[in-house]
Parts: C-alpha cells; sequence; structure tokens
C-alpha cells in the first residue's frame, strides 16, 4: 500500500538537504567574497592596475588574489561566475515550499483561528506577495540610488516590518516567519539573477567588444550584494524558527521577527568592520545580546496564545474518525504527561515544541505529527520512555487512516 503521507515526507526531507546544501554554497561564498573585498590591501601600487590584493593560505597552498575594480583589459580564460548557487537555493526553497506549505495548507499554511481562508487563498497570497517583496524592494534601490545608503535600509526594514505585521495577520504563526524569510530570500536572489550577474555581464560584453565598461555597473551590483549580506543572518533565523514554537508561536512573532532582522546588522557589522581591518567594534555583540533577551522576554508575554476549542471542518473528521476514542486513550496516557500546559515530568517547564495535547481539539490539531512521530516512525515518545507498545502505534496509525478516508 502506497503511503503518500510518507513519501511526501521523504520528498520533504530530500528537498530539506538539497536546500540547505545549496544554501551553504551560497552563504558561503557570499559572505567569503564580502570579507574578501573589505579586506583587500589598496594602499599598494599594484604593476596590474588592480584595486586592491591580499595574500592567503588555504589547504596546505597560498593564492594571490587581485581586483580590478571594473574589468581587466583583456577577457580572461575560464571566468567563473557565482550564481548557481543562488538560484539553486531559491529554486528548492520554492519546491520545498510548496511541498510543506502548499500541499498542506489546511496543517501548516491556514490558522481559521487568524483569518478565514481557502486553501487556494492562502497560496495566491502567499505567490503574489513574494512578487511584491521584489518589486518594493526594487522600487526602493531605484528611488534612493544617490541618496544616502542607510536611508534605503531604513526605508527597507519598514518594508519588513510592514510584512512581518502582514504575515502574521493571515497565516499561521509558523507559516508566517518561514513567509517572512522566502519574502526575503527572494530578494536576495532576485538581486543575483536580475541585477548583479546582468550588471557583470554587461561588463563582459563592453570589455569582449573592445569598449571600455561603464563602472556604474559595478557599483550598483556590489549595492545589491551588500544588501544580501546583511539579510542572510535573519533569513537563517526564519528559515529555523518553524521548529521553535516560542518564536513563531506567540502574539508579538512580528515583532521579534523585526528585531531579528537588527541582530542581522549588528552581527554582520561587527565581521565587515572585523574584515576591513577598522578595528573590533565589541559593543555589536553587546547589543545583539540585549536584542536577543528581548525576543526572550517578548517570547514569554504570553508564550503563546491558547487556541480556541472549536473544531475547524478537517479537526472535526478527526475527532469523528474510527478508532479516535482509543487513540485519544494512548494519547491521554503516553503522551500527555509531557505534552500539557504543566508537565508532569520531571524537568520540563513547558510542553516539547510547544505541542499541548490534553484535549480533543488539540489533538485534532496535531493529528499528522502524532500519525508521524508515534505512529509510522518511533520518534515520539523519545526513547520510547512512557512505553508505547507497538500495537498501540498500530492503532494510532488506523485512526488517521481512517480520518483521511472519511
Amino acid at each position: 500500500m502506497l503511503d503518500w503521507i510518507v513519501i511526501t515526507e521523504w520528498l520533504e526531507f530530500a528537498l530539506r538537504w538539497l536546500h540547505v546544501v545549496t544554501a551553504i554554497a551560497w552563504i558561503g561564498s557570499s559572505f567569503y567574497f564580502i570579507a574578501l573585498d573589505l579586506g583587500l590591501h589598496r594602499d599598494r601600487n599594484l604593476t596590474s592596475g588592480a584595486d586592491g590584493e591580499e595574500w592567503q593560505v588555504h589547504g596546505g597552498g597560498f593564492y594571490h588574489i587581485q581586483k580590478s575594480l571594473v574589468a581587466p583589459e583583456n577577457m580572461p580564460d575560464g571566468l567563473v561566475w557565482f550564481k548557481w548557487e543562488s538560484y539553486a537555493t531559491w529554486l528548492t526553497g520554492f519546491a520545498l515550499l510548496a511541498v510543506v506549505y502548499y500541499m498542506g495548507a489546511e496543517f501548516y499554511l491556514v490558522d481559521p483561528t487568524v483569518l478565514e481562508l481557502e486553501a487556494w487563498q492562502a497560496i495566491a497570497i502567499s505567490v503574489v506577495s513574494l512578487a511584491f517583496g521584489w518589486g518594493v524592494y526594487n522600487t526602493l534601490c531605484k528611488v534612493f540610488v544617490n541618496a544616502n545608503q542607510t536611508l534605503l535600509m531604513v526605508a527597507l526594514f519598514v518594508v519588513l516590518v510592514a510584512m512581518s505585521y502582514f504575515y502574521t495577520s493571515v497565516f499561521s504563526g509558523r507559516a508566517a516567519l518561514l513567509h517572512l524569510g522566502a519574502f526575503t530570500a527572494t530578494i536576495m536572489s532576485a538581486n543575483v539573477f536580475f541585477i548583479i550577474i546582468p550588471n557583470q555581464k554587461i561588463v563582459v560584453a563592453d570589455l569582449m567588444g573592445g569598449r571600455k565598461p561603464d563602472p556604474k555597473y559595478g557599483k550598483i551590483a556590489k549595492q545589491r550584494s551588500t544588501h544580501n549580506n546583511y539579510l542572510t543572518l535573519p533569513v537563517i533565523f526564519m528559515m529555523l524558527s518553524n521548529h521553535y514554537p516560542l518564536a513563531f508561536a506567540i502574539e508579538y512573532n512580528w515583532i521579534i521577527a523585526a528585531l531579528v532582522f537588527l541582530m542581522g546588522v549588528t552581527i554582520r557589522h561587527f565581521f565587515n568592520t572585523m574584515h576591513a581591518r577598522q578595528g573590533m567594534p565589541w559593543w555589536t555583540w553587546g547589543l545583539t545580546a540585549g536584542l536577543f533577551v528581548a525576543v526572550m522576554a517578548l517570547s514569554l508575554a504570553p508564550m503563546w496564545r491558547e487556541p480556541p476549542e472549536e473544531l475547524s471542518a478537517i479537526e472535526t473528521r478527526f475527532v469523528q474518525a474510527d478508532g479516535f476514542e482509543d487513540a485519544y486513550d494512548i494519547v491521554m496516557g503516553r503522551c500527555s504527561m509531557c505534552h500539557a500546559q504543566e508537565p508532569a515530568w520531571d524537568g520540563l517547564r513547558h510542553a516539547p515544541k510547544g505541542v499541548v495535547l490534553e484535549t480533543e481539539a488539540q489533538m485534532a490539531r496535531h493529528a499528522r505529527a502524532i500519525y508521524m512521530q508515534a505512529g509510522v516512525t518511533h520518534a515520539m515518545p523519545p526513547a520510547n520512555l512512557s512505553w508505547m507498545e507497538p500495537e498501540e502505534r498500530a492503532q494510532l496509525v488506523a485512526w488517521y487512516r481512517a480520518a483521511l478516508k472519511g
């Protein structure tokens, strides 16, 4: 018997793995080139006419690196383009978004307690918002092209805060923060696809045609690359947040997201200043720590809103399915000592991952997780501390599948 839930789970795992691998490649090369550019020695008269140079050692060898401010006199052979890392990261990320949040919209994307939406409406909002983000950002960059770049960053921050509030007003908390990460990552990847690479191609074409390239293209590309540098760390936080209800399942999740973007700026400011050999601004770490303490305080005030006991149509299906009463008894006996508002298990102050399983409504909301974690796999209870029997796991599987058939 084909279990499409399990197949989808493996597809999600594969896409997540690929997404992480490509993201590491993109972020790694981005951070390296930002550090390289900032650290170049520009106080040396180079016979090549290069803007700067640096010697580096790695892997048992020495590297002599020079940067041409616009372009070299002649087109070099074997020119390496750093672009596929960005494209592959966005493509795998969007595919993962589709598999998890579009195919499972009723579980992960739509929260009726936030806004009543049909699955197709929520998906449409998701797709349109990503395109909207690039449009607004690109317009801001063109309007502020000759203005103070700090003013541009402030304008971008205002947009990100507004989108934080918007997403938390239409999607579930988990989906809201994930979409904010996707919103930002789309801007970053679009910077590479629509601005950075095309500008570099213009320079290469001018060089091959015997024309002197206009330095403005390189200046614009560097501007967008710098923006990507400051946005990277918050995107990583947003992508990881879906594993931590303390970040997404609370009343002030949109404010937490805004503070995370500020932390991204303070952290990168430290490293960028250090790589530019302009000192060690340790104060940035104190500010970052203060912002993180504020995030923790917000997560506890309150930690999350109590969901209403009214059941949605799909939750009602799980409660009315054959085998629910037996499944409910199993969960109450094997899981609720930890997954409770006040866990009875020694050392636990809060329900793991914020999942509370004390009522029928709560169990219905987490039906898919129960099926995967305690039915199909033995991930829960951890180390089988509550001695869940194989027959009980089989009953959980039978209940879930009966609900799907119904």
